[in-house]
């Protein structure tokens, strides 16, 4: 954890990682990585349900009005009721027998009876001769850490690990990322500053299902009702698709992601669908989504994506799914607010000319565990008007966050909840709906009318309107600091001199002399 202006954080580095890639590379050598990946988030799964299960069952056996074993009790909080031959402890104890496969199995068969919606999501082939039982047993006995108790479930541990998984399968398989779960810190940013209370929340890559869980979240922190969202999305990769059902169950949120997991451009399962709100991290920079096929699509309302990225699909896609009052939220790579390549830049400049862009925020790096390409979040409404209280069209909102955020550890950065509220306030004062002012903030955010940012020819980076903070004097007057800074450069001048005659010395000494 780490303390930040008032408010704990969770940090990226969850203290285990290195085990879980251990577990995962213990069933390696007996499957490809597909199958592997399935057992292990299988596995995990199964220590979910059942720490969240365990850990309301302690606590119903210390009161002696409650009877731990009434399937009432766990309902009544999201919980699954777990059968005994499907608790961990069960599982952990029998991990080193051979039927070990067959009893795991068995446990997924009872969590699908309990919850017809996981019906055909479990994986059930524990037991098939080709996963070597030692190792399965190995594995079990390294899920000593919790992912299913409360603390763990608010911090969206399941999720965290999801993300650390991709990474590693993405860098063993020698894959680049793209397909990977979105770090919590963003999705809370997006949410905050979209505040989906009540509609249609949609994500047209959805991933495990974070931008729900936040959604979901959010409503709940602001004494809203959970039913008041109606949750869509899809997700192309089978197991990421399991993964997200999965999630959304074990939260108790009823979303429709389809009968199946579908590519979104060339099957869209929510044809009919008009948004409120879109969430959404679709992969960035894919070559392959097949756009040649695609070119009399409907959907390309303001140009024909390149075929080369679908960087442009994405964004019109999620346009042409907005109700008329909606508003889409969405992670892009920094190159789609000023590429012009293979006619990216007439599309930007046609959204921009119909104004429908609202708001572009650029991020620092390091916030992605399988990717380094900087990220921008885009915002869209289809009636700014209707978005917001504050008169605002024909205008961008531009806000620079790359100075904020904080190293969680070594190689990954976060946002505080300070950070979040610094950002989310700032768009709201200027939609209006707060109770805050909007000012422009010089070196942090800008409002710009359209007419300068045509004369950008069109790129949306906000450092090109924000400008350059000023920088705090610190009283020293300009002539005594210069003379200050010229003596100590001409003191390390000398120094440097007198360092490389020792070092000529030294290598005259040794024959090399120059």
């Amino acid at each position: 954890m780490d303390y930040r202006g008032g408010n704990i954080v969770a940090t990226a580095n969850l203290g285990f990682e290195e085990k879980l890639w251990q577990m995962a590379d213990k069933l390696r050598g007996s499957m490809d990585s597909g199958e592997y990946k399935n057992v292990v988030l299988g596995l995990l799964f199964l220590k979910y349900v059942s720490d969240a299960f365990e850990e309301k069952y302690k606590e119903l056996k210390e009161d002696e009005w409650a009877d731990e074993e009434d399937r009432d009790e766990y309902i009544a909080e999201n919980i699954f009721f777990v059968p005994q031959e499907a608790r961990w402890t069960f599982i952990k104890n029998n991990a080193r027998k051979p039927e070990i496969g067959q009893l795991i199995d068995a446990a997924m068969v009872v969590i699908e009876k309990e919850n017809p919606s996981l019906i055909g999501v479990l994986p059930k082939a524990f037991a098939r001769p080709e996963l070597d039982k030692t190792r399965l047993g190995e594995t079990i006995d390294l899920f000593s850490f919790k992912v299913g108790d409360e603390e763990s479930r608010s911090k969206d541990i399941l999720g965290r690990v999801y993300e650390y998984f991709l990474s590693k399968f993405a860098s063993a398989e020698g894959k680049n990322g793209g397909e990977f779960y979105t770090p919590s810190s963003i999705v809370q940013l997006l949410v905050e500053m979209l505040e989906p209370y009540k509609g249609r929340v949609y994500d047209p890559a959805c991933g495990s299902g974070g931008m729900f869980v936040q959604s979901s979240k959010f409503v709940k922190e602001h004494q809203g009702r959970i039913d008041n969202l109606s949750i869509y999305g899809q997700e192309s990769n089978p197991t990421t698709w399991k993964l997200c059902k999965m999630n959304l169950a074990i939260r108790g949120i009823d979303g429709n992601l389809g009968e199946h997991n579908a590519d979104t451009f060339h099957n869209d399962l929510h044809k009919g669908l008009k948004a409120d709100y879109i969430l959404a991290n679709p992969p960035f920079n894919i070559s392959d989504w097949g756009g040649e096929k695609l070119t009399d699509d409907v959907r390309w309302q303001y140009g024909i994506p390149p075929k080369g990225n679908a960087n442009y699909a994405w964004v019109q896609h999620m346009i042409s799914k907005l109700a008329p009052a909606g508003t889409a939220g969405f992670v892009l790579a920094n190159g789609s607010m000023s590429s012009n390549a293979g006619g990216e830049g007439e599309i930007r400049k046609n959204l921009i000319e119909n104004d429908l862009v609202e708001c572009i925020v650029t991020l620092p790096g390091q916030l992605f565990y399988s990717t380094q390409i900087p990220v921008c979040l885009w915002f869209v409404s289809k009636n700014k008007m209707k978005a917001g209280k504050r008169e605002r069209n024909n205008k961008v909102l531009f806000i620079d966050a790359r100075n904020l955020g904080f190293m969680a550890d070594r190689t990954h950065k976060e946002f505080s909840e300070v950070d979040i509220k610094k950002i989310a306030d700032k768009f709201h004062a200027w939609r209006g709906t707060n109770n805050q002012e909007y000012a422009d903030e010089l070196g942090f955010c800008k409002e710009a009318m359209i007419d300068e940012i045509r004369k950008n020819d069109h790129i949306l980076t906000p450092g090109r309107y924000v400008g350059l903070a000023a920088q705090e004097d610190d009283g020293e007057p300009f002539e005594e600091k210069m003379t200050r800074l010229t003596n100590q450069l001409s003191e390390q001048y000398a120094k440097s001199k007198e360092l490389e005659g020792q070092v000529r010395q030294a290598l005259g000494r040794i024959g090399y002399g120059i």
